[in-house]
């Protein structure tokens, strides 16, 4: 299984944090990640594969991944409080996710109930 993260900086930390919850089980998954939510991952200990920054091209390479079927789920927190200068990729991986199935979650909330069918899963 592969999963795609990322989080607008001011959710990173929240990211962090669920990820982190969920350990044990993120062993048997790749991960895939924006630059610098990567980073912060790596720094936590969890193994991860980076790609570019977000908003210089990583959330399109991740939306490319998930057109071209290389992606199981995207967990991307995004922060609806605050200006993003990229959020017409944004709104391009979102589009993406629908129009080819894949399973979007951005927040907390939905990242934890899509986990638990992960766990069960494996």
């Amino acid at each position: 299984m592969r999963i795609a993260i990322i989080a607008h900086d001011g959710k990173k930390a929240d990211m962090v944090s669920f990820l982190l919850n969920y350990k044990s089980v993120l062993d048997k998954i790749e991960l895939v990640a924006t630059n610098t939510t990567g980073g912060l991952v790596e720094g936590a200990g969890l193994k991860v594969t980076r790609l570019l920054s977000g908003p210089i091209g990583g959330d399109a390479q991740i939306a490319a991944m998930a057109a071209e079927g290389k992606l199981d789920l995207i967990v991307f927190f995004r922060d609806p409080l605050d200006k993003h200068p990229h959020e017409p990729d944004v709104q391009m991986l979102m589009r993406i996710c629908d129009v080819h199935n894949i399973p979007l979650a951005t927040n907390i909330a939905a990242a934890r109930l899509m986990f638990k069918g992960i766990v069960k899963e494996l």
